[in-house]
Formats: C-alpha cells, sequence, structure tokens
C-alpha cells in the first residue's frame, strides 16, 4: 500500500476505511478546470441571484425529496468512503433532507425585508441580499451533512456554492453535485473543485469569490481565513472542539452514562461537537467512571456494513495513528488506561473503544482535539472547579452539563467559554438552532436565522416621503 500522505499531495483518493483497499482516484483539476468552475459558477449565480424565492424554495423541495429517493445508494457511499455505520449514514442523508425542508419552510420569513424601527413618515427596511460566490472547505467526517449544514442556508440567500470536499470523500462531493441538478437547480450553482491547498488559495484570492467557509482543523482554518482576511474577504470557521460533559453530583448518572457513550462514540468519536472531556463531580466520580467503562466495552467495532456492529473504522490509516499517538502521550504523561488503547489488528483502520482516567490539562487527551473513540475522563473537586476545567481549554466549540437542578444549569451554562451548551443532552446539529465556536474553535455560525443571514449584504434602505 502506498503511503497515504504522498497519495494525498498528488491527487485525491478515497479508500474503503474498513479494508484499506481502493475505491478510486481524482485528479486534481488543472488551472483551465478550476477556471472553468469559477466562471461556471459565477454565471450560475448570477442566474439563481434573480431567480424568486417561490422558485428557490421549489428547488429545495425537489431536493429534499432527492435524497430521499437515493438515500440508499448515498449511505452506501458514504460508508464505503468514510466508514460509518450503514445505519448512521442513512441517518445523515435523511438529516439533509430534514434540513433542507426546514430552511425552504422558513428561510423565506427569515430572508424578507425586515422594516427598521425608525420614527416619522420614512420607510426604512433592510434587505438581506446574496453576496455571489462562497468557497465552502469541508471535513470528510459527515460527508454529505457537513457540506449541506453550509451550502443549505448559504444558496438559499441566493448565492452560489464551490465545494472543496476532503481529498477521501470525492464520491460524496459529486453525487452531492449529481442531486442538486437532478432537482432542477441552475447548472453548475452547486460545483465541486477537486484541488491542492495553493489551488485553493487562489481562488480565494480571486475577485468571483465572495467568501469562503471552512469546518476542519484550527491548522486549516487558520491558513485560509489568513488568505481571506488578505484578499479582504468574509469568512467563517468552525474548527476544532475539545467539547466538555460535565456531570454533577445530583445527576441522572445512569441516563449520564447511556448518553455519554453515545455523545463520544458516535461515528467513531470522529464529530467535531462530539463530548470529548468527560469532567465529572468527585462524589459520584467512581460510580460513573465504572458505569462508563462498563458500557464503552460493550461497544463493537466492525464491519460497518453489518447490523450488529456499533461503530466501524477511523476513516484513513493516518488518522489512526494519530489517535493512537494521542493515547501513547497522554499515558506518558499520567493518563491511566482504563479500556482499550490500541489499535485492532487486521485490514482496515480499526481502533479499539479507550477510556482515560486521571486525564488532567498538560495531557493531549486533555488540551487537544482527540478525532476518534477515546473518551477522556477527568475529576473536578467541586462545581466551580468543573467548570474551570471545562474552560482549561484553547477551544470553545459546544459542551454538555448533567444536573437535575435545571435553574442552577442555566446559570452555569452562561460560564461556559462554548458556542453552544446542552443540558441533560449530547450536542447535536439542528438546523433550528445555530452552530458555531468561540476562542480557537473559530467565529461565525451557521444553521438557523444566523447561517441564513450569514452570508448576505444586509442593505439598508431609506425612503424618504416626498
Amino acid at each position: 500500500m502506498q503511503n497515504q500522505a504522498s497519495e494525498l499531495k498528488m491527487e485525491a483518493v478515497s479508500r474503503n476505511p474498513s479494508n484499506g483497499e481502493l475505491i478510486k482516484t481524482y485528479p486534481f483539476q488543472s488551472p483551465e478546470q478550476v477556471e472553468k468552475v469559477l466562471a461556471d459558477n459565477a454565471v450560475a449565480a448570477r442566474i439563481w441571484r434573480s431567480t424568486s424565492m417561490e422558485e428557490r424554495v421549489a428547488c429545495y423541495r425537489r431536493l429534499a425529496a432527492t435524497f430521499r429517493r437515493q438515500s440508499e445508494s448515498l449511505a452506501l457511499l458514504a460508508t464505503s468512503e468514510m466508514g460509518k455505520t450503514l445505519k448512521a449514514s442513512l441517518g445523515e442523508v435523511e438529516k439533509c433532507a430534514s434540513a433542507v425542508e426546514w430552511f425552504a419552510e422558513h428561510g423565506p420569513a427569515i430572508l424578507a425585508d425586515e422594516p427598521a424601527p425608525v420614527e416619522g413618515p420614512d420607510q426604512v427596511y433592510v434587505s438581506f441580499l446574496p453576496i455571489g460566490t462562497v468557497l465552502g472547505v469541508m471535513p470528510w467526517n459527515f460527508p454529505f451533512w457537513q457540506a449541506m449544514r453550509a451550502a443549505g442556508p448559504i444558496m438559499l440567500s441566493g448565492n452560489g456554492f464551490i465545494l472543496k470536499h476532503a481529498p477521501n470523500v470525492i464520491g460524496c462531493a459529486y453525487a452531492l453535485q449529481e442531486a442538486y441538478e437532478a432537482s432542477g437547480f441552475p447548472k453548475n450553482l452547486f460545483i465541486n473543485m477537486v484541488a491542492d491547498n495553493e489551488t485553493v488559495a487562489r481562488a480565494i484570492e480571486d475577485p468571483r469569490v465572495a467568501a469562503v467557509t471552512v469546518t476542519g482543523s484550527l491548522r486549516a482554518g487558520s491558513a485560509v481565513a489568513s488568505i481571506a482576511g488578505r484578499a479582504a474577504k468574509r469568512s467563517l470557521l468552525e474548527l476544532g472542539g475539545a467539547d466538555p460533559f460535565i456531570v454533577l453530583a445530583d445527576a441522572n448518572l445512569d441516563k449520564a452514562v447511556e448518553v455519554g457513550i453515545e455523545a463520544r462514540f458516535q461515528n467513531c468519536g470522529q464529530v467535531c461537537l462530539a463530548a470529548k472531556r468527560f469532567i465529572l463531580e468527585k462524589p459520584i466520580a467512581d460510580e460513573f467512571i465504572q458505569k462508563y467503562v462498563s458500557a464503552a466495552s460493550k461497544i463493537k467495532a466492525g464491519d460497518p456494513l453489518d447490523a450488529a456492529t456499533t461503530i466501524g473504522p477511523i476513516a484513513r490509516g493516518d488518522l489512526r495513528d494519530g489517535v493512537h499517538d494521542q493515547v501513547v502521550r497522554s499515558i506518558a504523561g499520567g493518563a491511566k488506561l482504563l479500556l482499550g488503547g490500541n489499535k485492532i489488528d487486521g485490514p482496515g483502520y480499526f481502533y479499539q473503544p479507550t477510556v482515560l482516567g486521571g486525564v488532567e490539562p498538560g495531557m493531549a487527551a486533555f488540551d487537544e482535539e482527540v478525532f476518534g473513540p477515546v473518551a477522556a475522563i477527568t475529576v473536578a473537586e467541586n462545581l466551580d472547579d468543573a467548570v474551570r476545567l471545562a474552560n482549561t481549554s484553547e477551544f470553545g466549540l459546544s459542551g454538555n452539563l448533567w444536573t437535575n437542578d435545571l435553574t442552577k444549569a442555566r446559570e452555569i451554562a452562561r460560564r461556559l467559554e462554548t458556542g453552544g451548551v446542552f443540558i441533560n443532552g449530547y450536542t447535536a446539529s439542528n438546523p433550528r438552532i445555530p452552530v458555531g465556536g468561540v476562542k480557537k474553535s473559530g467565529y461565525g455560525r451557521e444553521l438557523s436565522h444566523f447561517g441564513l443571514r450569514e452570508f448576505v449584504n444586509a442593505q439598508g434602505v431609506w425612503v424618504k416621503k416626498v
């Protein structure tokens, strides 16, 4: 097998993470092909800008129907390219369809002209107008949902969308483009760019690109934001997370354990918004740990097409190596291995469900984003210490809080330095609420009315009475 890192520099490579077998390679587009992508999308965006909201909504409703009609083939593609269970892939496709329907139903009112509160006879309002082409640099962990989460509100607002997807899920990228075309959108309005980093940088600087949105690593986001800033382009960054899962002494422990397993190990732990640092108030720490390790030991890693499988493989071999390195460094730094902690022998990129105890600031499992099936457990002396530990992070994407005192929970939520807080549940992205982070988890918001208005020209109009 060739070295994956070198593969990714030469071309986009799709491998089945369950067995490491090559699915397909996609040569990076030539300068002439990239120029055509930019030009074609600019033309399509001008057509779409003048398309009525009623026509846009009709396209969105057809897109939802296309997702559902193709759900089985799309799900099989996602599972083969990035390794999530087939059940999870089917859920992802349905989530895309449901979100598209939500935007179709609620988007027109959110994007309608908004009167401004000005006294007197003059008429003052704000129009939310498209800005042109938005370039989306998207990750592989939710190959359909991540792209739709960005493109959904951006395109309903009247903009064009160029998708630069992760190199290992280009098949999913083209399936999305085909779904848009099959649903009656203008040709090339949603279009793929298969390119290396230098080409993407040049595209961001191109005057036909009005803005860029990135979901990915801190390194990638910082690089893109730097280029966009120099070109005076708007950008949105949804970057890494080390989300705390705080369990207080009065919480329902059995429910917290049950949800905490799903919150950490769904999608084989490859979720930006996943719970990663379990911060336990001391009086219940031992009981929670015992129950959590017991529950995690029942997780079954295996063939993602097998209905009995709980989690599939990590998406790439180099990513699995990185997760294992973080586990090794954490243990060397003093963490205790409570479960798992190693690669699973055999074909594919499987990793044992892993639980680390005694994790403290300064250890990799506490300070870094661990993008794999690894739960890090830290014990807090009391509530204030739990909040301190939760905020001791360069990230601030989301957080979970478990307590039966909901009045106290709302007060604690305001103290957490995160873009979202989920009380007695786990983080989930939903078109009704905004998604985004603070600190090094990024800026800007996707979904909800915030996402619909993120990439628009909020044009103030003042009509004087003659």
